[in-house]
């Protein structure tokens, strides 16, 4: 369990819980979830184009991490995801990268700029 040992450093804690999160599909089906009230395994798997075996071990360790909860229905199984936060450390994760792309593109620009005046 990945939070079984809850003795170890938060850091630690930290760290496994985005092994969880490293994987882009599992970041896909995160944002997917993030984006309904609930979506179907059958859903998930035309839009991630996954193989049912595949998109069940990704789902099992995000079910695993405590990050999407699942509810069977007749022959359906819907996942949606914990809670909020999870949503929320989404974006903050998108608006992070955002940053740190502008800033190297301004830094390329930057240099492309330099290279050509010096001609």
């Amino acid at each position: 369990m990945p939070f079984s040992n809850l003795s170890r450093p938060l850091y630690e804690i930290k760290a496994s819980l985005f092994k969880g999160l490293a994987h882009p599909l599992r970041i896909r089906i995160l944002e997917l979830l993030s984006e309904s009230e609930e979506l179907s395994v059958g859903f998930l798997q035309r839009e991630t184009g996954l193989e049912a075996s595949h998109l069940s071990q990704h789902l099992s360790v995000l079910r695993r991490y405590r990050l999407v909860t699942s509810e069977r229905r007749g022959s359906h199984v819907y996942y949606r995801i914990t809670g909020e936060r999870v949503a929320e450390m989404l974006t903050v994760a998108r608006a992070l990268l955002l940053d740190v792309l502008s800033e190297d593109g301004s830094r390329l620009e930057g240099a492309l700029v330099g290279s050509e005046q010096s001609r």
